[in-house]
């Protein structure tokens, strides 16, 4: 059975850190990629990080590069989001979802992951 578990959000002040898990079980990453996402009060989900299955290429929302990192550990089944220089505007529930599909340039739509995980709240503030 697929199951994803998000955890390690929490309260952080801007400038902070965090790092999120995705805990899944009932496939693995070399038939899956991960994608996370968030979604803030008011606003539509969006995507925030994918990593892709196989060669593990990775991608990330121009509103987050050069300060999140995605990454994935095989043995653990975990793919984790390393969360740095936060600002009060990542505020949201971030969620990870599973797609079977390769993406590259359609990495953020919504519509290609299956199984979601129940997501984690970030909140960002001083």
């Amino acid at each position: 059975q697929v199951h994803l578990v998000e955890s390690g959000g929490g309260l952080v002040q801007p400038g902070g850190s965090l790092r999120l898990s995705c805990a899944f079980s009932g496939f693995t990453l070399d038939k899956y990629g991960i994608g996370w996402f968030r979604q803030a009060p008011g606003k539509e989900r969006e995507g925030v990080s994918y990593i892709r299955r196989g060669d593990g290429s990775t991608f990330y929302a121009d509103s987050v590069k050069g300060r999140f990192t995605i990454s994935r550990d095989n043995t653990e089944n975990t793919v984790y989001l390393q969360m740095n220089s936060l600002k009060p505007a990542d505020t949201a529930v971030y969620s990870c979802a599973r797609t079977p599909l390769v993406l590259s340039f359609s990495w953020y739509r919504e519509y290609n992951y299956e199984y979601w995980g129940q997501g984690t709240q970030v909140t960002v503030s001083s």
